[in-house]
C-alpha cells in the first residue's frame, strides 16, 4: 500500500514490483505547460518520471520546489533580440496542505510552506512543493524559492537547502521514512545530513540514498566553499570536523556530487557513454559509490500523436505522411505568428531546439556562411531550419548566439529562431519537423533526451554520436550520424570536421532521399519510430530504476 499518510495517498493499488517507498527530489519537474518549475532537460526526464512512476503504480512521490517566478519567460527585445521576462505563477490546481515549518538557513530560522500536486491532477506521482514566498518570512528569506537556478550563488545555496533539509524535514511532518531517497543531481545533498543527524550513521545514510548525476565533465560539476556552506547550516548542525570527515573534505573547496558520491549507496550515470566517462571521471577519488548507468527516457503516453501512433502501428505510410503534414501545417502557424514567415509543409524542415549552451553548438551549421547560404536559396531541394531554446539568463555566450542566430537569419524567409521554449512549442516542434538536428561535442551531452519524443512523432535524428543516440542510432536506418572526429583534433578542426560531415550528409544523403525517393524516406522514419520504443519509454527506466538502483 501507499507509504505516505491520508489524504495524499496514490489513489491506486501499489503493484508488488514497486512496493519499495522512495522520496524523489529534483529541483525542477516539467510535468506539464501549466506548472513553469522547469528550464530544461533536467526537468523533462523528471516530469516523465513521475508520469511513469503513476503509469506503472509505484510507491514514490515526488518532491521539489514551488518557484513563484518559475525560470523566466522568454521574449523579444525591441530589435527581436532575446529578452528575459519575470513573471509570479499562480497555480490554483495546487493544494494547500496546511503544513508549515521552519528550517535553518545561515543560522536563521525560515518558514517554508508546503503545497501539493494530486497525483491524478496530470497522471503523475503524488507531489510536495516548498515555498518561503510567505508573509511570515522577511524579504530576503521570500526570495529562495523565486527563480530556479538563481544567478546568486548566496541564494542558490540556500535553495539546495530548502530542498534537502526541507524536504526531509516535510517527510518528518508526514510522520514516513522513505526506503529510498532519490537525488536528481546534487541539488538536494543537505538532505543526506538531517538524516545523519538522527543517530550519526554514516552506513544508515548510505544504505538510504542514491543519486543520479547528469554532468559528464568534472568540471561542470558545483563546488562551493566549505566553510561558507557551513556558515548557512548546510551541514545541519555538525560541526566542521564532523562534516568533512563525512564527506571526505580537506580544503576549503566543496564538490557536491563528489560528496554525494561518498554518502550514497550506489549512483548511475544518465546513458551507458556516459557511465563510461563518469567512471573514469571519478576514479581517482577515494569512497565513491559504484556508478552504474540507466539510459534517460521520455514519457510516449504523454509526447507522441495519437494518429501517427496509429500509422506506426499499422505500418501504414500514407497515413503517416498524411499526418505529418498536417502537423508540419500546425508548427508553421506558430511559426508565422512568432516570426512572421510563411513555411511549406512540404519542404524538409530541420529543427535544433534544446537549451543554448556552448557545447551543444547551436550555430555550428551556420558557421560557414556560404554552405549555410547555399542551403537555404536552394530551390530545386528546399531546407527551413528552426532554431529554439533557452540559454542560462547569465549566460551572456550563449545569450550571445541566440541573438546572432536571430541577426543571421533575418535575411531568410525559410530560417528562423522561436522563443518560448517550454513542453508546448516542444510538443509542436517534435511534431512538425523532419529533421532532429543534434550536434554536441561528443562525449559532453551526458544523455539528451530531446530526440527520443521527436523520434516518436517521425523526426529521425541527425547528430553526432553521443548521450543517449549512441545506444540507439544506425546511420541511414533510422537516423543519420555525423562521423566521429579524431579526439586529437584542436576544437576549431574539430568543429569544421563536424560541420563539414553534417554538409557532406545533408548532400548526399538526406535531401537525395527526402526529395527523389520517398518509400525510403518514410522507411527510415518508420524505423525510427519503431525501434526508439519502448527502450526509450520511460516506463522501461522508471522500472529500471527500481530494479538496479532502489532494489
Amino acid at each position: 500500500m501507499s507509504f505516505l499518510p491520508e489524504p495524499y495517498q496514490h489513489p491506486f493499488k501499489i503493484d508488488d514490483k514497486y512496493k519499495k517507498s522512495v522520496a524523489y527530489f529534483s529541483s525542477e519537474f516539467a510535468i506539464d505547460q501549466t506548472l513553469k518549475i522547469y528550464s530544461g532537460g533536467l526537468g523533462f526526464l523528471a516530469g516523465s518520471h513521475m508520469r511513469s512512476a503513476y503509469d506503472l503504480k509505484q510507491n514514490l512521490v515526488g518532491i521539489g520546489i514551488l518557484w513563484s517566478y518559475g525560470y523566466y519567460n522568454q521574449a523579444r527585445g525591441e530589435n527581436r533580440e532575446m529578452a528575459v521576462q519575470q513573471r509570479r505563477k499562480h497555480y490554483h490546481f495546487l493544494e494547500e496542505t496546511g503544513i508549515k515549518y521552519t528550517i535553518k538557513i545561515h543560522g536563521h530560522d525560515v518558514w517554508v510552506k508546503v503545497m501539493y500536486l494530486p497525483a491524478d491532477t496530470f497522471g503523475s506521482a503524488p507531489m510536495f512543493f516548498m515555498t518561503t514566498d510567505i508573509e511570515e518570512n522577511d524579504v530576503m528569506s521570500r526570495t529562495i524559492s523565486h527563480r530556479l537556478y538563481d544567478s546568486d550563488f548566496l541564494t542558490r545555496t540556500a535553495q539546495y537547502i530548502l530542498l534537502g533539509i526541507g524536504g526531509a524535514t516535510l517527510l518528518d511532518k508526514l510522520g514516513v521514512d522513505p526506503d529510498v531517497w532519490h537525488l536528481n543531481e546534487a541539488h538536494a545533498l543537505s538532505a543526506a545530513f538531517h538524516v545523519y543527524g538522527r543517530n550519526k550513521s554514516l552506513d544508515d545514510v548510505k544504505k538510504r540514498f542514491v543519486f543520479t548525476t547528469h554532468t559528464p565533465v568534472e568540471a561542470g560539476n558545483e563546488k562551493s566553499s566549505f566553510d561558507l556552506l557551513h556558515k548557512f547550516t548546510f551541514f545541519n548542525g555538525l560541526t566542521k570536523d564532523e562534516a568533512r570527515k563525512l564527506c571526505g573534505v580537506e580544503g576549503d573547496e566543496f564538490n557536491h556530487s563528489l560528496a554525494a558520491l561518498r554518502l550514497s549507496s550506489k549512483a548511475n550515470a544518465v546513458s551507458k557513454l556516459h557511465g563510461e566517462v563518469s567512471r573514469k571521471m571519478w576514479k581517482g577519488h577515494s569512497g565513491i559509490c559504484e556508478i552504474d548507468h540507466v539510459t534517460n527516457a521520455q514519457n510516449k503516453k504523454y509526447w507522441v500523436d495519437e494518429q501517427l501512433e496509429a500509422a506506426r502501428v499499422a505500418g501504414d505510410i500514407k497515413a503517416l505522411a498524411k499526418r505529418k503534414r498536417e502537423l508540419k501545417k500546425r508548427l508553421f502557424k506558430e511559426v508565422a505568428d512568432q516570426t512572421g514567415r510563411l513555411f511549406d509543409p512540404d519542404y524538409l524542415t530541420i529543427v535544433w531546439a534544446r537549451r543554448f549552451a556552448g557545447y551543444k553548438r547551436a550555430d555550428l551549421i551556420a558557421r560557414d556562411v556560404e554552405r549555410f547560404e547555399a542551403m537555404l536559396k536552394n530551390a530545386d531541394r528546399p531546407v527551413q531550419v528552426i532554431w529554439a531554446g533557452k540559454p542560462y539568463p547569465k549566460d551572456y555566450g550563449a545569450i550571445d548566439t541566440f541573438n546572432h542566430l536571430v541577426k543571421v537569419t533575418q535575411q531568410y524567409a525559410n530560417a528562423t529562431v522561436m522563443v518560448g521554449y517550454e513542453l508546448s512549442l516542444s510538443k509542436l516542434l517534435k511534431d512538425g519537423s523532419d529533421i532532429w538536428l543534434n550536434n554536441p561535442v561528443v562525449t559532453l551531452e551526458a544523455s539528451g533526451t530531446s530526440g527520443m519524443t521527436a523520434a516518436m512523432n517521425g523526426s529521425v535524428n541527425f547528430s553526432t554520436n553521443d548521450g543517449w543516440v549512441c545506444e540507439f542510432a544506425k546511420d541511414g536506418h533510422n537516423s543519420f550520424i555525423i562521423p566521429e572526429a579524431d579526439p586529437n583534433l584542436t576544437p576549431e578542426a574539430r568543429d569544421q570536421h563536424d560541420m563539414l560531415g553534417f554538409y557532406q550528409i545533408l548532400d548526399t544523403v538526406v535531401l537525395p532521399t527526402y526529395y527523389e525517393n520517398q518509400d525510403d524516406w518514410w522507411k527510415i522514419v518508420l524505423n525510427s519510430m519503431n525501434e526508439v520504443v519502448p527502450f526509450f519509454d520511460s516506463d522501461r527506466m522508471a522500472d529500471e530504476y527500481y530494479t538496479k538502483m532502489y532494489s
